[in-house]
C-alpha cells in the first residue's frame, strides 16, 4: 500500500509511505484528524480497499436482522442470517430497530459492513471510537478473523485503539512517519534485579517545546516514552522532548513512584487507575488525567507491578 506525499502552504503533511501489509497482519496507523483524512481521500480511487470512515451512518428504519439480510443479499454472502445473529452477537438486538439501539451498539452494528466487504484490503477509520468494552471486543475477534484472508489497516488517534487489534503500528506526525517499538519488554529469567534505596537529589525534569525549556516537578508528569530514540515527557495532555535517556530518565524516577511498564514507556503510578486485559499476553494501563491516555504494559512486567500495587 502505497500514499504519495502531501504538502500544505509548504508544510510537508503526509511524507511517501510504503506499507507491506500480509495476511494474518493488521497494522495502524496513529496520526491527527487531518492527516487521517488525507490519507482516506488517497484511498479513494483504490477499487481493492473497502473505506470504513469515522461516523458512517447505516439504514435507522432497519431491524438488525433486517440489515444483515439486506448485506446477505446485497453481497451474495454464502452464510446464513442464524450463524451471523450468533457470530455477531446480536441475538438481544435482532428485532431492534438501528435507530432505537444505544450509541456503542449502534456503532458496532455499522461496523459489521466490513465483514461483508468483497475487497481484499480494509482501511478503517477510528474503529473502536464510541465503542463500549463487549463491543470492542466482539468486533476484535470479528476483524482477527478477517485478517486472516484480508489486509487491515487502521487510522487512529488513539494508541489503545491501535493496541486492541494491530500487530504493527506507525505514528505520522509533523516529525515524519515512524514504526512505533510495540514488543515486549525481554527478561533474561536467569538475572535476579537487585534495587538498592539510593538518595535521589534530582527535583526537576526538564524538557523542551517550541525551544522553551520547561523544568517538571515528577509528580506532574503522566508517563514518558520514547519513540525511535527520542524521549517525549507527557504532561497534561501534551508532549515535550527530553534530551536523557529512558534508562537515565528511569534510575532518576525511581524514588518518585514511576515505573518501567514497557521498553518504550515509564508511568506515574499515581496516575493508573485501571489494568487492562485484552489477551493471556496483551496488556495496558489506563491514566487518570485530563485526556484519557492508555499506555502499553509489557507481559513481562505485570507480576511485577501486581506485586508493587500489593493486587
Amino acid at each position: 500500500m502505497q500514499f504519495q506525499p502531501i504538502y500544505y502552504d509548504g508544510e510537508l503533511l503526509v511524507p511517501q509511505i510504503e506499507i507491506k501489509i500480509t495476511p494474518n497482519q493488521c497494522v495502524g496507523i496513529i496520526t491527527d484528524l487531518k492527516r487521517k483524512q488525507l490519507l482516506m481521500d488517497q484511498l479513494v480511487s483504490h477499487s481493492q480497499c473497502y473505506l470504513f470512515r469515522a461516523q458512517q451512518s447505516e439504514y435507522m428504519r432497519l431491524t438488525v436482522e433486517e440489515l444483515i439480510n439486506f448485506l446477505i443479499k446485497v453481497t451474495e454472502k454464502n452464510e446464513q442470517l442464524a450463524f451471523l445473529i450468533d457470530y455477531f452477537a446480536l441475538k438481544e438486538e435482532r428485532n431492534v430497530k438501528i435507530k432505537d439501539l444505544g450509541s456503542s451498539k449502534k456503532m458496532y452494528v455499522t461496523l459489521l459492513r466490513v465483514f461483508f466487504a468483497h475487497q481484499s484490503t480494509v482501511v478503517l477509520e477510528e474503529p473502536y471510537y464510541n465503542l463500549e468494552e463487549l463491543d470492542r471486543r466482539q468486533f476484535k475477534k470479528i476483524l482477527d478473523d478477517l485478517s486472516k484472508e484480508k489486509q487491515i489497516l487502521i487510522l487512529t488517534s488513539n494508541l489503545e485503539d491501535a493496541m486492541i487489534s494491530c500487530d504493527t503500528i506507525y505514528r505520522l506526525n509533523e516529525s515524519g512517519f515512524h514504526l512505533m517499538d510495540i514488543q515486549d519488554f525481554e527478561v533474561d529469567k536467569r538475572e535476579v534485579k537487585e534495587q538498592t534505596q539510593t538518595h535521589i537529589t534530582l527535583q526537576k525534569i526538564s524538557a523542551k517545546k517550541n525551544e522553551k525549556v520547561i523544568l517538571f516537578n515528577p509528580p506532574e508528569i503522566d508517563y514518558i516514552e520514547s519513540i525511535n530514540g527520542s524521549v517525549y515527557v507527557h504532561v497534561g495532555g501534551e508532549d515535550f522532548v527530553c534530551s536523557l535517556k529512558l534508562n537515565d530518565l528511569e534510575q532518576k524516577l525511581l524514588n518518585f513512584g514511576f515505573f518501567r511498564c514497557h521498553r518504550s514507556y515509564i508511568v506515574n503510578l499515581q496516575k493508573v487507575k485501571e489494568i487492562i486485559t485484552w489477551t493471556k499476553n496483551s496488556y495496558s494501563l489506563r491514566l487518570q488525567i485530563d485526556k484519557d491516555a492508555v499506555v502499553p504494559l509489557s507481559r513481562s512486567k505485570l507480576h511485577e507491578l501486581k506485586t508493587l500495587l500489593n493486587i
